[in-house]
């Protein structure tokens, strides 16, 4: 009876109906709120270790079976449980819970070169054809950066190149690494639309593969090379640095490497631009379940962490900007195609699969919507005055950005946001 103690204590907004593992039921929360959510456990232990430990057990319930929605969607059970303090357990687990991950969170956050390569591959090689289920046309694993509130899942990922773009200051021939370059999206966005030259570098073959195809398709393989490697064993300069979803799987032991590395990489006159997950309530842990089956090894950073890190690089941080709902509309989109073509993902892999998969993307959402997720652009830069003092610059290039390749020219602006093309 401890988590039909621990739900009477926590549902007081919206209402929940649960059948525990003998048939009976148990109601909470205020039913006149409007529509509640119903589920089931049918198995007998499963109500103790969601009891004692929600971020894992609720998951792997849900996963294999043994929490059933019968009312609702796992996506609206979650949500009524992060609207009723957080999603936390009893003040036992809880505290049981952070001293765990006080103790533990080094070691799960440790990604030297070896750990670090299969950490990525356990999540990016899985069959490609997933991620064709669920993610824009260009294969954008990363927030979207929503310009309108019906723009769709293509128009906001573009616009998110566009936006990081600006933030670069780039020009014809630069020199430019991404870090993390996934799919190649964002490296074969840049060579075509500035004229650079890009690296790309990934832990995942799948992902190389992939993006060595399309910048052959695409006339590109000339000035866009992707390759399998650490970002720790480059060497050479670039005149531009950008990472975009890859620090999220640094892990904060490493982060002074990251950054020293970044610093040793970039030129004199050089930029960076760092997209990553952060959490707005300071330091804390990734929760079990996404831990052990979705980003083994991943981690997403207070400020309060990374900051520290870039003063002891010597880089200036000459740009912060705070996304706050972009991601959780992004997850919106993928999680809503996902469930559209769920038989296909069937067939690639299973039922258990699926689940898995809807859990996270649900969970995920719900976390930037009511947990205190966001994802923070910094902008870096080695000199001082490498950019111009205002921030006028940025907005007037991504406004004058042109989505026909090779159109755009550095001070000759669209007149309005509006005028240009969905694309």
């Amino acid at each position: 009876m401890l988590l039909v103690a621990l739900l009477r204590t926590l549902i007081k907004k919206g209402s929940l109906t649960y059948y525990d593992p003998t048939g009976r039921r148990h109601d909470f929360g205020d039913p006149a709120e409007g529509p509640g959510v119903t589920i089931r456990i049918t198995d007998r232990l499963t109500p103790l270790r969601i009891a004692i430990d929600p971020r894992m057990a609720l998951g792997e319930a849900y996963m294999d079976g043994h929490l059933r929605i019968e009312q609702g969607t796992i996506y609206d059970f979650l949500e009524l449980a992060a609207r009723n303090l957080g999603m936390k357990g009893s003040i036992t687990s809880e505290m049981l819970a952070r001293w765990r991950d006080w103790l533990l969170r080094k070691w799960q956050q440790w990604n030297p070169m070896g750990a670090a390569s299969a950490h990525v591959r356990h999540h990016y090689d899985l069959d490609g054809r997933l991620y064709d289920l669920f993610l824009d046309t260009d294969k954008q694993y990363s927030c979207a950066y929503f310009e309108t509130p019906d723009a769709t899942l293509e128009q906001a990922q573009l616009a998110k190149k566009r936006h990081i773009a600006a933030k670069l200051r780039l020009r014809p021939g630069l020199r430019v690494l991404d870090i993390g370059s996934g799919w190649g999206g964002m490296a074969l966005h840049l060579a075509e639309n500035h004229g650079v030259d890009v690296l790309g570098i990934t832990l995942s073959v799948e992902q190389h593969a992939v993006a060595t195809r399309r910048a052959q398709e695409r006339g590109l393989a000339d000035r866009v090379k992707f390759e399998i490697r650490d970002y720790r064993t480059l060497d050479g300069q670039f005149d531009r640095i950008v990472s975009v979803g890859m620090f999220e799987h640094v892990g904060t032991p490493h982060y002074p490497a990251y950054f020293d590395t970044l610093r040793r990489l970039l030129k004199p006159d050089g930029v960076a631009l760092l997209h990553a997950i952060g959490r707005a309530d300071g330091p804390g842990s990734t929760a079990g379940f996404i831990r052990r089956y979705i980003f083994p090894g991943g981690y997403s950073p207070a400020l309060s962490e990374v900051l520290p890190a870039i003063e002891r690089s010597g880089l200036w941080t000459t740009d912060i900007e705070i996304l706050r709902l972009h991601y959780a509309e992004t997850l919106r989109h993928w999680r809503q195609r996902f469930m559209a073509r769920w038989d296909a993902a069937k067939a690639l892999y299973d039922e258990r699969f699926c689940r898995m998969w809807e859990f996270y993307l649900a969970a995920s959402e719900i976390t930037f919507r009511h947990m205190g997720h966001m994802v923070f652009q910094i902008q870096l830069a080695p000199d001082v005055d490498v950019l111009p003092v205002t921030r006028d610059y940025m907005l007037d290039d991504e406004r004058g950005m042109s989505l026909k390749p090779g159109a755009f020219t550095p001070g000759v602006h669209a007149p309005a946001r509006a005028a240009r093309s969905p694309g």
